[in-house]
């Protein structure tokens, strides 16, 4: 047999869970890793100019696929870059791999001194479910699938694996370590919920009059959206979605209602439920916590909770029945559980009411997408991108305000179609630049745009050169308004417009585009933005439209999103009267 070094056998491990890509920054801690990459055709390493757009890539990577991302960052500051990319999938539940160089076993744990020294198994406990330090390059095998096995077991999220460099460059005889499959070392199925208490859910299901179904990210990362459209059609119960599940039903299907915000059909249909099936979804801020004002009483309304934890059940409603399990799986068995008690349904006698209330809280954000105003109000740069690209076209949205104004009116039609740095629990800017990196790697037939924020935009700018050196066309909308719109906003309205720290000198994001071999074009009239468009996909290149955007426009929900962020707070009266008006 051959000798092989510890970076080998780190890639023959992850080849064996069919990883295709490592997304990373490279140190000379990790050459051995590197190298056995560079020699093997079955995995590639993709350059990142930081190590967080690296974290984020891999995390969008997950969302897309279902399957774990990977990256890697080298020891100290590459380890520090990585966390920022980290914790939005920890706070989504997002299964990625984390791997980081370490300097030299004889020295660390306690540090002696070291250049880049850091305790990264501490740094990294607060954003990821497990970690440990590969110390001998033969436990290399065992620590990876016990990585895998955690980061897929349960509530899905990112593990960490701390590997000192000489554990990298450590050679042996290729017989000294065992390799083995995945399905040797963790579950390749999830589990089925209770079939007791889902004969008693499908009951209770039956019996209600006005039965509505909330899905969260769960349903997308278990692949359960069409059991969950078939159980909405069986019982015609109307559908409504956290923002990370937007997707799961497509939102022009006759049962899907928008959610989210106060006075739309989605949120009636909420609180005069009489039963409500939550499936993947922990209610979170969002969701307002699933209870009044946005959901019924508390005493009147029944709820039914899926969740493949435990921990998510009843987190912040009491709920009537829980059900541990895998989604796509449990609402199987709950429709075959249904048919014993009720004939399918014809039609449900509310929903259009709930369809009228919608299509007129819709109606005033269509009449501002056709203002011709220049600067171009924000909601006629949503309107003319979503008209522009096809149904099956990757979305991305990034930003502050540029999420809300999107939600309005950027609907979405598939599964896997559609990431938004708002979609979770983070709302982590600067993703729009990696998540699209990611998604061209995952669907390179498919278009793939962005809508951005220029805040947003500014954090991982660096990374257009990335999608340039990959040739990957992506266009980048620039919502820009010159400014953390987000926070601008609340100072508008609640501090009498003392604006500080928030304004920004006007950038030619286009020339920067330009700079580094893409398409850039500015936009200021809002009849060239389609042209633009075009002009952008016929280039062939990764292109940037710079949309100079009304930096007064304030999203109407924006209210809202301040008394949940706000609630508890000793906040100035004249804060408190703007927010409760």
């Amino acid at each position: 047999m051959s000798r092989i070094t510890g970076g080998e056998v780190l890639k023959r491990c992850l080849i064996q869970e069919n990883i295709r890509y490592v997304f990373g920054v490279p140190g000379d801690q990790l050459y051995p890793f590197l190298d056995a990459i560079y020699k093997d055709e079955r995995i590639e390493f993709i350059t990142m100019r930081h190590e967080a757009a690296a974290a984020h890539a891999a995390d969008a990577w997950a969302r897309l696929t279902g399957k774990p991302g990977v990256c890697i960052g080298t020891v100290g500051p590459g380890a520090v870059n990585l966390v920022s990319g980290v914790y939005p999938a920890y706070a989504d539940g997002i299964p990625v791999i984390v791997i980081t160089a370490q300097n030299q076993t004889w020295q660390s744990y306690p540090d002696r001194g070291s250049q880049q020294a850091l305790d990264q198994i501490t740094l990294f406990k607060p954003v990821t479910k497990w970690n440990a330090v590969i110390n001998n390059w033969k436990r290399i095998p065992e620590l990876v699938y016990w990585a895998f096995r955690m980061a897929l077991t349960g509530r899905p999220g990112p593990v960490h694996l701390d590997i000192p460099s000489d554990t990298l460059y450590q050679t042996g005889e290729e017989d000294e370590v065992e390799f083995t499959s995945p399905s040797s070392y963790r579950a390749l199925t999830y589990p089925i919920g209770d079939l007791t208490l889902i004969d008693h859910a499908a009951r209770m299901l039956a019996e209600a009059e006005r039965p509505l179904i909330h899905v969260g990210g769960g349903v997308l990362r278990s692949g359960a959206t069409q059991e969950v459209i078939q159980l909405a059609e069986y019982l015609q119960a109307p559908i409504t979605t956290s923002v990370s599940s937007r997707g799961a039903i497509p939102e022009d299907h006759p049962l899907c209602l928008i959610s989210a915000c106060p006075g739309n059909g989605g949120i009636v249909a909420q609180i005069e439920a009489d039963v409500v099936l939550v499936v993947g979804c922990r209610l979170g801020a969002l969701d307002m916590w699933g209870r009044p004002p946005g959901w019924g009483e508390l005493n009147k309304q029944k709820i039914i909770h899926i969740d493949i934890s435990g921990e998510a059940i009843g987190l912040n409603r009491p709920v009537d029945i829980g059900i541990v399990g895998d989604a796509k799986s449990t609402l199987r068995n709950l429709l075959e559980a249904l048919k014993k008690y009720t004939p399918a349904r014809r039609e449900n006698k509310y929903l259009q009411d709930y369809k009228n209330i919608e299509k007129a809280w819709l109606e005033g954000f269509e009449e501002l997408s056709r203002l011709n105003t220049v600067p171009i109000h924000p909601l006629r740069v949503v309107r003319e991108v979503r008209e522009f690209f096809p149904r099956d076209a990757i979305a991305i949205i990034d930003g502050g305000n540029t999420s809300l104004w999107c939600f309005y009116l950027h609907r979405v039609y598939e599964p896997g179609t559609y990431l938004n740095c708002a979609s979770g629990d983070s709302g982590h800017l600067g993703t729009g630049i990696p998540y699209s990196i990611a998604a061209k790697l995952v669907y390179p037939d498919r278009q793939v745009y962005c809508i951005t924020g220029d805040g947003a935009f500014g954090l991982n700018i660096q990374e257009l050169e990335t999608v340039s050196r990959l040739k990957m066309q992506v266009i980048f909308i620039v919502m820009n308004d010159r400014a953390w719109g987000m926070i601008r906003s609340g100072q508008t309205l609640f501090y009498s417009r003392r604006h500080i720290g928030v304004d920004f000198t006007d950038i030619r994001y286009d020339k920067i585009a330009q700079a580094m071999n893409c398409y850039g074009e500015r936009v200021i009239e809002p009849r060239e933005i389609k042209p633009a468009l075009k002009r952008a996909v016929e280039s062939g290149l990764p292109a940037v439209i710079d949309v100079i955007v009304d930096r007064e426009s304030i999203p109407p929900d924006f209210k809202t999103l301040a008394a949940i962020w706000l609630e508890g707070c000793e906040i100035p009266e004249e804060v408190r009267v703007e927010v409760e008006a």
